[in-house]
């Protein structure tokens, strides 16, 4: 069986982390790098970067902040945030992220999908889902969080393999930054619905939840943020922690 990844999230705005709750109140809390290079010290497996407030006025510096992660990383990280267009994917690969991930963009126009793929790779390519559970459903929303979309979850997860996506970063909206465990009910529909790696995202609180998600269901990694940014659970001892209980990691 292959090794469960943890990954480590660092939401970006103008340069600098921030953290937010269920996506708003959203506050600063330190520098990319500093952070970066601490995680990889304490053993994570992969970093995801999001630019939280992309736009094209910010995009230069997102590519400067990626490329000073890249001279300090040796392990994968991927970017994302506002990427629209498959010139910008290319960009932020040249500048040295080892993985790009699209959301909004990929809703309104899903041949930006296999675009990309044909050209970076469909291992580089990873599509962020964004769900809220409605009416019985879990909905996809775009716009960081502010737009349904009407589109079922599991739907999409299913469309966006078709189209060659090579993972999906899945993200409860309703559990995000209130660490209170994954949403396991979202993350066990989707992935087994699909058959590429999905990454849990949103309510790591304690270890137990991480042991919960990789029991439970079959995502692949289980991705936090806030609960690593304060040192509420340390990288090593999780791993740790995982491989006790009988989960596969990339222990050292």
């Amino acid at each position: 069986m292959l090794a469960k990844r943890i990954v480590a999230a660092l939401d970006i705005r103008d340069g600098k982390v921030v953290k937010g709750v269920n996506f708003k109140n959203i506050t600063e809390i330190g520098e990319p790098v500093k952070h970066a290079v601490e995680y990889e010290k304490q053993g994570i497996d992969e970093i995801v970067f999001l630019d939280i407030d992309a736009s094209s006025e910010r995009r230069g510096i997102m590519k400067n902040v990626v490329k000073e992660i890249a001279k300090v990383l040796s392990i994968p990280f991927t970017v994302g945030g506002g990427l629209s267009a498959v010139s910008e994917m290319i960009e932020m690969v040249k500048a040295g992220a080892d993985k790009v991930f699209v959301n909004s963009a990929a809703v309104r126009n899903p041949k930006l999908i296999s675009d990309a793929v044909s050209v970076i790779g469909s291992a580089n390519v990873c599509l962020a889902l964004d769900a809220k559970y409605v009416n019985g459903v879990y909905e996809v929303y775009i716009n960081g969080g502010k737009t349904p979309t009407g589109i079922k979850a599991d739907e999409w997860a299913n469309e966006v393999e078709t189209l060659g996506a090579g993972e999906i970063l899945l993200t409860s909206m309703e559990t995000d930054g209130v660490r209170d465990g994954f949403d396991l009910t979202l993350n066990k529909l989707i992935s087994e619905t699909v058959s590429i790696p999905v990454i849990a995202s949103g309510g790591a609180g304690k270890k137990e939840d991480f042991l919960e998600v990789f029991r439970e269901t079959e995502v692949s990694a289980a991705l936090a943020a806030s609960v690593f940014h304060y040192g509420n659970i340390k990288i090593n001892s999780l791993k740790k922690y995982l491989k006790t209980n009988g989960v596969n990691t990339r222990y050292e």
